[in-house]
């Protein structure tokens, strides 16, 4: 499947508002590149990972050329030493990071599991607008320079994209509705607990920014999404205004996006937020956990809503630290908080 990190909504608003007529028209493909992409989702069966031998990572960075033909030139492939192309060198560094943390955080073997080979693709068209994965790999547009920078420069683009890689090997969430708000989220969720693995946060010392540098300079906001407090995360006459709500009573009845999945997922972004910051400590090891299992469990169906991945994760909560834990507490009160449950 091709999931994308700029959703359509923010590309429409500078193809009809942005200053610069060339970058009204940069937008205007990107987000005709984002039509055709979706055009082509390929959808994955879940499949038990194939016995596979010690877990090391196994990468390959290749250069479009800005061209918008895949994969492009190999660049660097793993153990070679950095090219000194900036977004190469932070690709590859970034496929390493994500690698790190399922490994370590959660003793998977890469994206499938059983050590799928990780492959991204650099400098994909001209200043494209917008990073993805496709179902087989990951792939950085360079941005214009003036509302997006280089999309190899967030680490947890690369962590999100690639999510959405470990959610089609495992629970393969439809990506329409609430189900695929669910998908969204669950990429933001791992995207930003990469991050803060990474820098070895704990809950309160994370920013809990989707994209946090990715808007240039200039731009009147600071990520793409927030989890701690969505709707905020941008206000920029360019842009228009961060739409995502925080709880049900903002939900977003839309036929575009499919079904407003970029939108809706700050509702479910929330509630993590919220176990998080109320379990406390590093989120990756208790809330990521319960996110994680609950995902790669076997038992969520495709098509889940709201109130059924939340029933499922107060079930692992329970499963992991008994029914009447702190940890199981947090989890219910967390999607009380959002409304999603009574």
């Amino acid at each position: 499947m091709r999931c994308h990190i700029v959703p359509p909504h923010m590309l429409e608003r500078i193809a009809r508002n942005a200053d610069d007529p060339a970058l009204r028209a940069r937008a205007r493909r990107t987000l005709a590149l984002t039509t055709a992409h979706a055009t082509e989702r390929r959808l994955t069966s879940p499949s038990a990972p194939a016995p596979s031998g010690a877990a090391a990572p196994n990468r390959m960075i290749a250069d479009a050329g800005h061209k918008e033909q895949l994969p492009g030139k190999t660049v660097r492939t793993e153990g070679a030493g950095a090219t000194g192309d900036r977004s190469c060198d932070q690709a590859y560094d970034w496929l390493g990071a994500t690698f790190g943390f399922y490994e370590t955080a959660y003793g998977r073997n890469s994206i499938d599991g059983a050590g799928l080979k990780m492959i991204s693709t650099i400098h994909y068209g001209e200043h494209y607008d917008n990073a993805f994965w496709n179902g087989e790999q990951m792939v950085y547009g360079d941005g214009d320079g003036t509302i997006f920078t280089d999309f190899t420069g967030p680490l947890d683009v690369t962590g999100h994209e690639l999510t959405h890689g470990v959610t089609q090997y495992t629970a393969n969430l439809d990506y329409s509705g609430q189900s695929g708000a669910l998908n969204e989220s669950v990429s933001d969720v791992f995207g930003s607990l990469i991050k803060q693995w990474h820098l070895g946060q704990t809950a309160d010392q994370a920013d809990w920014l989707i994209g946090q540098g990715l808007l240039a300079a200039s731009v009147h906001g600071v990520a793409l999404r927030s989890m701690k407090a969505p709707g905020t995360a941008y206000d920029d006459p360019q842009l228009g205004k961060d739409p995502q709500p925080a709880d049900m009573s903002g939900y977003v009845h839309t036929y575009e996006d499919n079904g407003g999945v970029h939108t809706n997922s700050g509702i479910p972004n929330h509630a993590f937020y919220l176990a998080a910051a109320a379990i406390g400590g590093h989120a990756w090891e208790k809330a990521g956990r319960v996110w994680y299992e609950t995902l790669t469990g076997g038992s969520l169906a495709s098509a889940v809503d709201f109130a059924g991945f939340a029933a499922a994760t107060v079930q692992t909560a329970t499963r992991l630290y008994g029914a009447d834990a702190a940890e199981t507490g947090a989890v219910s009160d967390a999607w009380k908080g959002v409304g999603v449950t009574k």
